[in-house]
């Protein structure tokens, strides 16, 4: 039985998932009705086992229940980002396969787009509520089906998820399903139980996108383990913490932009909230400054866990917030089993303080979908996988990142790492956020250019003198430039490759 069927029979009126932004509250008997619907709709459209179907959604309640629909009828189910373009979304229906795609009323002008453009092709459409221009009506399909129909005994469908793209065209990753009647869950790593600690006593908080892996995924095992979800709309700093005394929120997941976010907010409006019931405050995506982590975790107490992995499931590091502290900047070490290994360009293993490629070892393999030559490339000839990562591990095994290979700042021979020089930079205490690139110089081939969100009036002559005590000559960023906001993905991750096109050819 999967695991909502179980919590449904067992406590069918407790709430589930709450939208606090349309009042909205769905119990587990009213989930699991609706998804049942959904599955028998999704049936008797044809779909057969391993088949998938897309959701262009925002956060709401049809987004769980096609999830849980594609489980019940044994379909792959792959969450588009709202901010892809038409061709971008063009991209992962073809790539994916998807038979069919399930849009929000609120996307109109995107999903408008998506048909004019071509985009979705002869793909069956439909909308929720009462459908918009060009495309079926969810509800009204739906209405035609009864829950307590009996459905086939189907592998347990699952999550296709794509990366957010962040580099060029998202990569799709595509699991095995389940076998009818096991736990689903992947049971490889249980991290999120073991060190985290969801049980059905959990209230988790989202305030990102459903639609990105991980708060897809936490949502996920809050509903596994008979927890409470409350999912907002988008983030907003003042309203997570009045969330948090509301609900007595137990865990959230966030990434260190929000941290920004939540510091720069009021004294009056930081300490107007009970934050006691709050315990495990989950992050990752991005680096986190160490002197904002260190804010956070002056403020809420020792209740962070963060996290190094990928949607390619290929290893994972934790560390929590005691350790954190002892070892300031390290995203700590593996768990269940995996290990950490750093390779130079020749591939040899590196001793502790090098930096070098990240490589996991002992981990699941996995494959990108129709990209068996990305794969290769993550493969080493041991079978050590990468996420593209550079960074270094102490003589106790702890890892630290320092850049994607990618992000790399070759100046006068030199390899620059970016995060260094961020995390210097992020200590003044009139910097917000900043992001560091290299543009291009005739002598150097590149050199240091720094793009800084400030929190008040600063001059660059200021900083320089900041990085001066703190950064050798060669790392000092040579330009500074002041922004309102950084482009980033809406999982959080910097999108330097748009700071480039941005900056580069103005600078060149």
């Amino acid at each position: 039985m999967p695991q909502l069927a179980f919590w449904a029979e067992r406590q069918a009126e407790k709430p589930a998932a709450i939208f606090p932004d349309t009042g909205v509250t769905v119990s587990y008997g009213a989930l699991q009705a609706r998804a049942r619907q959904a599955a028998h709709w999704l049936l008797r459209m044809g779909l057969q086992p391993g088949d998938g179907i897309a959701v262009l959604l925002d956060n709401r309640p049809e987004f769980l229940e096609l999830a849980e629909a594609a489980r019940l009828a044994g379909l792959y189910i792959t969450p588009l980002s709202i901010h892809l373009r038409p061709h971008e979304i063009a991209y992962v229906l073809n790539d994916s396969g998807a038979s069919l795609v399930v849009v929000s009323p609120e996307l109109e002008g995107l999903a408008a787009a998506l048909v004019a453009e071509g985009a979705i092709g002869g793909r069956p459409r439909y909308a929720l509520g009462e459908s918009i221009a060009g495309y079926e009506g969810y509800e009204a399909a739906l209405a035609r089906e009864d829950a307590a129909a009996p459905l086939p005994e189907r592998p347990l469908g699952r999550e296709f998820l794509y990366s957010s793209g962040t580099t060029g065209l998202p990569k799709g990753i595509r699991r095995p399903m389940l076998p009818y009647g096991q736990r689903d869950a992947p049971m490889w790593d249980m991290s999120w139980k073991s060190l985290y600690g969801f049980d059905e006593s959990v209230v988790y908080l989202s305030p990102a996108p459903l639609y990105h892996a991980a708060p897809f995924g936490y949502v996920s095992r809050t509903l596994l383990e008979g927890g409470t979800a409350i999912i907002l709309r988008k983030f907003d700093a003042a309203q997570c913490l009045a969330m948090i005394e509301r609900y007595r929120v137990t865990h959230s997941q966030w990434v260190p932009t929000m941290f920004v976010r939540l510091l720069a907010l009021p004294d009056e409006v930081k300490g107007a909230h009970d934050l006691s019931s709050h315990r495990c405050a989950i992050h990752a995506a991005a680096p986190c400054p160490v002197s904002v982590k260190r804010a956070m975790i002056e403020w809420w107490g020792p209740v962070l866990y963060e996290y190094y992995a990928g949607s390619e499931g290929i290893g994972t590091t934790v560390i929590d917030s005691e350790t954190w502290l002892r070892k300031p900047g390290s995203v700590g070490r593996p768990v269940n089993g995996v290990r950490v290994h750093i390779t130079g360009e020749d591939g040899r293993e590196l001793p502790p303080g090098e930096t070098g490629t990240i490589r996991f070892e002992g981990g699941p393999r996995f494959a990108y979908h129709n990209a068996p030559d990305k794969t290769e490339a993550c493969y080493d000839e041991r079978g050590w996988a990468t996420l593209g990562d550079l960074g270094w591990v102490d003589e106790e095994g702890f890892l630290f990142l320092s850049n994607r290979r990618a992000d790399l700042i070759l100046s006068g021979g030199v390899n620059i790492y970016p995060a260094e020089i961020e995390a210097a930079l992020a200590q003044h205490p009139a910097v917000g956020e900043v992001a560091v690139v290299g543009v291009p110089h005739d002598e150097m081939g590149e050199q240091v250019h720094a793009v800084v969100v400030p929190r008040g009036p600063v001059e660059p002559a200021v900083l320089d003198a900041w990085c001066r005590e703190r950064l050798s000559g060669v790392k000092r960023p040579k330009s500074y430039e002041f922004v309102e906001e950084l482009p980033r993905s809406e999982a959080g991750k910097l999108l330097r490759r748009i700071l480039k096109e941005r900056y580069l050819p103005a600078t060149g």
